[in-house]
């Protein structure tokens, strides 16, 4: 049913880079399932502050390739995601609700971040 909790410096470890703090809250906001793509266009957004038809295609790419790579097999492994790298599939698990106090507190000191967050 429930797993062990993660610990408070496990999700801040999960938070240490911006693409991550980028993920987990548009995750956290949407409660529901998203596609890669759907994600590195959000990552973009608001990493470069700019839309992704204003962006070039290798930018957007590089994007994708990070989160496909590191930063969703990083939270992964922490907990709070399910990916599926084939179907390039990310929904969020039962620990992400658990996290929530957490790490609506970590997000909330982001000032780059505009709450709520949009896809």
């Amino acid at each position: 049913m429930t797993e062990h909790p993660i610990a408070f410096d496990s999700v801040l470890g999960l938070c240490q880079h911006q693409y991550r703090r980028i993920v987990l809250a548009v995750l956290t906001e949407e409660q529901r399932s998203l596609t890669l793509d759907d994600l590195a266009e959000t990552v973009h957004k608001y990493n470069h502050q700019a839309t992704s038809t204003e962006a070039p295609e290798d930018v957007i790419t590089k994007v994708r390739l990070s989160l496909h790579h590191i930063h969703l097999p990083k939270l992964a492994s922490g907990g709070v995601i399910n990916y599926d790298p084939e179907r390039q599939f990310v929904e969020p698990t039962e620990q992400l609700e658990q996290v929530q106090p957490t790490l609506s507190t970590i997000l909330g000191a982001d000032p780059s971040l505009n709450t709520p967050m949009e896809l």
